[in-house]
This record gives structure tokens, sequence and C-alpha cells, in this order.
């Protein structure tokens, strides 16, 4: 055994560039570091992605979990006003209502600007725009307890439209549950082609050194052994792409969230990432380690086994 370690170490020492190495000892002297470090970068950016989209849905969900929004859709100005007021004293008594108040003209003037064009002095009250009534209910917008709150409403305001708040943001909440999806499905792609790449690199420096397992073989050099040379390398390579590639993947998170925050609006102000999130994508490195050590080796044995 001694033999065989001291011949271990002659083939593995960097001094005589004619040594012939199972794989090479250069952190960035070959394409398998650089190819994780890619991989590691897109799977740290899909994470998240997707977790910026769980996070930004769960806030949303909670905001509008007991919203329902009355509307007095009626073009006359004086019957809208007549209706608002005749709707939020049955809000007022209903016991299930938590807080019930009427939009203000102003606010409603500041949400359909950017849509009418208006400009200072324009008579945006003539407009027919619904007066709209927020409700806050003291538990969830259930199907059963918005129909109760129609029927209360109704009888006394006939022009009065009740609907969930939650139910408006349906398709985009399908929306993101979607790409929440598409993020896992690039997340398992981006596993299988490392485990892709680690295979090919362990079968090629295999192939490449055929002759010296085969005499490491008869001098009583076990499977494990040779395998260990491979993880050991593929261990140093894979660490020194997982890290250049969180690195890239965070640079790349923080100028997609500086992009997003100048949009200004409340749905993206709650994709954020909390210290649990960064938990997750700081453990992506070191899974990304395991994972092409893991291929290395088994890839390593079943070639070792078919040699014999």
């Amino acid at each position: 055994m001694g033999l065989l370690s001291s011949l271990f170490e002659r083939w593995r020492a960097p001094a005589a560039a004619s040594d012939p190495r199972l794989l090479p000892e250069g952190q960035f002297a070959g394409p398998m570091p650089w190819v994780i470090a890619i991989m590691i970068s897109l799977t740290v950016v899909a994470a998240a992605s997707g977790l910026a989209l769980r996070n930004a849905a769960e806030t949303a969900s909670a905001d509008l979990e007991g919203g329902v929004t009355v509307q007095i859709v009626t073009a006359a100005p004086s019957e809208r006003v007549r209706q608002a007021a005749a709707v939020l004293a049955v809000l007022h008594k209903a016991p299930e209502v938590a807080e019930a108040r009427q939009v203000a003209q102003e606010e409603l003037n500041t949400l359909v600007e950017p849509w009418l064009g208006t400009r200072p002095g324009d008579d945006v009250e003539a407009l027919p725009i619904p007066a709209l009534i927020d409700v806050r209910l003291k538990g969830a917008a259930t199907p059963d307890r918005v129909a109760h709150l129609r029927a209360l409403v109704v009888p006394a305001a006939s022009a009065a439209r009740v609907d969930a708040q939650a139910g408006w943001l349906a398709p985009v909440f399908s929306a993101i549950g979607t790409l929440q999806w598409l993020a896992g499905g690039l997340i398992a792609l981006l596993a299988l082609a490392t485990m892709a790449a680690v295979l090919l690199a362990s079968r090629n420096a295999l192939g490449n050194h055929r002759e010296t397992i085969e005499i490491v073989h008869m001098l009583g050099g076990t499977d494990r052994q040779i395998a260990r040379v491979f993880q050991r390398s593929m261990a140093f390579d894979a660490a020194a792409g997982g890290l250049a590639g969180l690195l890239l993947g965070v640079v790349t998170i923080a100028a997609l969230s500086r992009q997003f925050a100048g949009l200004g609006s409340g749905m993206v102000a709650g994709a954020v990432l909390h210290w649990q999130d960064w938990l997750v994508i700081a453990a992506i490195p070191l899974a990304g380690v395991a994972l092409a050590v893991l291929t290395a080796r088994m890839t390593v044995l079943a070639a070792l086994r078919r040699m014999l």
C-alpha cells in the first residue's frame, strides 16, 4: 500500500509537466470549473426568481384576503352619491364587516389620470367614474360571504356591484404559479446538465489514463482508491466553479432587483427575498459540489467495473 501511495503521489505531482495525471490540478485550467460556474449562476437566478415570485404572491394574497370592493356603476353623479351613502349605511351595520370606506374622488382621479390622459383643469368629475367603496371583512372573502354581502347591498343600491379583490388578481396568481413551475423545471434541467457534463469529463479522463489505471489495478489498487482521486479533483473544480457562480448569480439578482424596484408597483414591492431565501440560495453551490462529486464517483466506479 505504501508503494501504491507513492505511485499516486508521483502521478499527481505538478512539478514534472510530462507526468500523466488523472485530472488537471489547476482550478481554472480546464473547462469544468467554468461549466459548473455557469450552471450554478443560472440556478441561483432561477431559484431567486421562484422564491421572489412566491413571496410576492403570498404578500398580495394576504393583503387581499379579506378585501371586497363595492362599485356604484351609474352615470348620474347625484345617484352615485345617494347609492354610495346607502351602501355605506348597510355595510356599517353588517356584523361581518370590519371596515368600510368610500374612496375619495381625488384618489379616483389619480388612478384614472394615467389612462385618460387628463390635464390640470379638466373636469374629471363629469366622467361616469363608478363610486368605489373599500370593504374589509373580519375573515376571508369567501364566495359565500361575498354573496351574502351582495344580497345586503343590492336592495339598497341597484347599481352596486360587489366583488372580492382577490378575484381580480386570480389570473395573476395563476401566471405566477406557472412561472414558479417553470423555474423549478429550469433548476432540474440545469442539475441534469451539470451531471451530464461531469459524466462526460470523468469518462474522458478515464479514457485518457486507461493504461495507468490498469497498472494501478495490477499493483493492488482498488476501485474506491482510484475513484477517490477523481472525487478530490472534481470537488476542487466544483467548489471553485460554485463560488464563482454564486457571486455571479448574486450580482445578477442585485441588478434585477434594482431594475424592478424602479417600477414602483405595489405587487413588485412584495417580491423580495427574506433571510430564509438567502440561506436556500447559499446552499445551491454546496448542493452543486455534492452532485458533481457523487456523479464523478458513480461514473468512475461503473467504468472501472467494466474495465476489469
